[in-house]
This record gives C-alpha cells, structure tokens and sequence, in this order.
C-alpha cells in the first residue's frame, strides 16, 4: 500500500518526490540514509528516492542489520512505496570493495554524480526537493570536482550566484552572510548588500515554512558588537546597520547589530526565530552545541529545496553500523516540509 497523503495536504495530494543523495560511499552516507527511509514518519511526509549506489546501501543495510528490499528504478515516478522497500537511481559508480572509512577519489567523484542527477532532476520538476548525505570535500576535489562543499555545489549545478547556508536545530536556526572563506577574508567581503540579501532570504525561508513573522536577530563582528566603536574599527555602522535600516523599511523585524555571545544565549530561549551570523564559526559553534544531533542544513536561494545532515561522512565510525541516522530524519522532515508549500 503506498504511503498515506499528509494530513495537511488535501486527501487526493501526493506527498512530494525527495531525492536523497548517498554522500560519500565511503563515510557514514549509506548508513544514515536506509534507517531514515524505512522511519513511518518519514514515509508518511515524503516519497524518497535514493540517488546512489544499491549495491552499497545494501552494505550498510547489512552493517546495520535491517531487512529491506533496495530496489532499483530508472526514475523517480517509477518507486513505489510500500514497507521495508528502499527505491535507488543506481548510478553503480562504486566497486564492491570500496574500503569504509578510507578517502577515495572514485567515491568523491560518485558523490559529485549523486548530486548533478539530483540537480537535474530537481530543475526539471520530476521531485520537488533534494536531501543530501554528507560528502567529503577532500575526497570531492580529489575525485576532479574543485567546490568548498554542497553548498557552493549545488549553486553552480542551478545556475545561482548567491546562496546562504542556514543550519536548523529545535532550539535555534542561524543563516550565514559567508561560510567557507577565511576569517579576514569574510570580514573584507561582508557589505551591506551582503548582509541585506541574506537576512531577506533568511526571512523569506522562514515564512516558508510557516512562521509568518519571524523576529531575526543579527550578530555583529566585532566582540561585543563594537560597543560604540571602542572595539573594531566601526564595520558594525559601515557593513550592518545600513542593510537593517533598509530591510526594517519593508517590514522586517531585524534586530541588531547584537553581540554574538548573547544573541545565541537569547535566541536558546525563544526570544529569536532566527540569527544572522556573520561568518561560518560565528553560527556553527553555537548551533553544534545547542542541538548537533537534530541539526540540519539548508541551502536558502537556490530554485530548488535542499536540505541535508549536519554532520560529516564521519570516516572515524564509517562501516560500523554505528551512526545515528536522526539528523537525516529531521532533514528529511524540514524537506518534505518546504517542499509541500507552494513557491511564494
């Protein structure tokens, strides 16, 4: 029988086509997906499909102990959902003996592959969104495929200029003016364009998934904020202010700029919907403190929904059964989420 309509969907509504990419073949990817898409509550969201390597998820299903049926499918409106069975586009990228837990230029390249049909996919309408298992970037760019992480990835493979990282916890959501460049760096490239663009898109994402007035806090650089200008050399009044005076003007409620070690602790206790941090260890530190395990990724501007673990291909514990597939559940979950409400 197959998976029963959301129940805040109209009866007669499908629920909406999630393709999952496997990750790096050799990390923990095939791990976390076969638990998270044999979860009832996961079926009852979203109809996944597997973009991957069946043979390998037939491994890890092993690893783990789990009886299940991988099952191969030339497409996605092909799967069909019934209990115990896993639907796999199997590109067959990886030899049987792949080594777990071992950096590998072909599973690199394989995971690159996962994500282009997943793009391609995506763009062309035949699933409304894409969950990704982690990849590993050392062994990304070993396998010829040169980009910081999914992110950027994901980007260029959609045509986009400029998107934001947005990491989700159950205590706090923060989205990122830069990500993966060095701390002098982020600091040269933050402007007030910049800042402007990434809390529209922040607020945009969370009316999305149903919070139609999100209160966003916005981290400054400097420790405390500059206070007044004693620390820094006043980049909170020449980067930050000049974007909230602009985004306020069309009804955003954006607050700041704040001092970051506060924002966090204001936000754990629901005075923020969301924070805008300024660069990549401004956000993640607090956000792996406050909730790691539940975390998920999102990527904010592209034309498609994506959403991911927040964790890596954790080579360490790779092909001992041993990883917890909770993150790829709540990713799934925030997947099937987005994707069941209309563009706006």
């Amino acid at each position: 029988m197959n998976a029963s309509p959301n129940p805040a969907s109209p009866a007669d509504a499908p629920l909406p086509l999630i393709a999952v990419t496997m990750g790096d073949g050799a990390g923990i990817g095939p791990e976390v997906v076969v638990p998270a898409l044999l979860d009832q509550d996961t079926l009852g969201r979203c109809r996944p499909v597997v973009i991957g390597d069946a043979e390998r998820l037939r491994q890890a299903a092993r690893l783990r102990g789990i009886d299940c049926r991988i099952v191969p499918v030339a497409t996605p409106q092909e799967a069909e959902f019934t209990p115990g069975r896993i639907n796999v586009i199997d590109l067959d990228l990886l030899p049987a003996d792949l080594p777990w837990g071992q950096l590998s230029p072909v599973a690199g390249d394989a995971a690159y592959q996962y994500v282009r049909a997943a793009a391609e996919l995506a763009m062309s309408g035949a699933v409304q969104g894409i969950c990704t298992a982690p990849l590993n970037k050392e062994a990304l760019h070993a396998g010829g495929h040169i980009f910081p992480g999914h992110t950027e990835l994901l980007a260029h493979l959609t045509g986009v200029e400029e998107v934001s990282m947005m990491l989700a916890t159950p205590t706090v959501k923060v989205i990122h003016v830069t990500t993966h460049i060095g701390l002098i760096d982020a600091v040269n490239r933050i402007e007030p364009g910049l800042v402007e663009r990434t809390v529209r898109r922040g607020h945009e994402a969370m009316v999305r998934a149903g919070n139609p007035n999100p209160v966003i806090g916005v981290c400054g650089i400097n420790p405390h904020a500059g206070e007044n200008g004693l620390f820094g050399y006043g980049e909170e009044e020449e980067k930050i202010v000049p974007a909230l005076e602009v985004v306020r003007a069309d009804g955003i409620d954006a607050r700041g700029p704040l001092p970051a070690d506060t924002a966090f602790f204001l936000a754990g206790r629901g005075d923020y919907d969301l924070i805008v941090a300024m660069y990549h260890d401004q956000g993640h530190g607090p956000v792996k403190v406050l909730g790691l395990e539940a975390g998920v990724n999102l990527t904010v501007g592209l034309p498609v929904i994506r959403t991911s673990v927040d964790h890596g291909t954790a080579f360490d514990i790779a092909g001992t059964g041993k990883a917890d597939a909770g993150s790829m559940i709540e990713a799934l979950r925030q997947a099937a989420e987005m994707s069941s409400v209309p563009a706006r």
